[in-house]
């Protein structure tokens, strides 16, 4: 009977190698070979897409004009010549 105790494999057992195989699998393989994408997928982009980036672009632009300009507004304040 012990025989047959020793021989089965236990969830315990089993889970425990298929986590050390994952384990060894992830340090194996580069991630850039298990997130293959083709460069048409990547490149592909709806015109929602680009006008979204063209409104963050524009958004990006103007957030560093306000900040620019009340950096200056600023130093003008406090009698120093801004950085420019």
């Amino acid at each position: 009977m012990s025989d047959k105790l020793n021989d089965i494999v236990s969830r315990r057992q089993t889970f425990s190698l298929l986590g050390i195989a994952t384990a060894a699998l992830a340090l194996a393989v580069p991630t850039t070979v298990l997130t293959v994408i083709p460069e048409e997928e990547a490149e592909a982009q709806t015109a929602g897409m680009v006008r979204r980036q063209a409104r963050r672009t524009d958004r990006t632009v103007r957030r560093q004009a306000r900040r620019t300009a009340r950096t200056q507004r600023r130093a003008v304040r406090r009698g120093v010549v801004p950085a420019q």
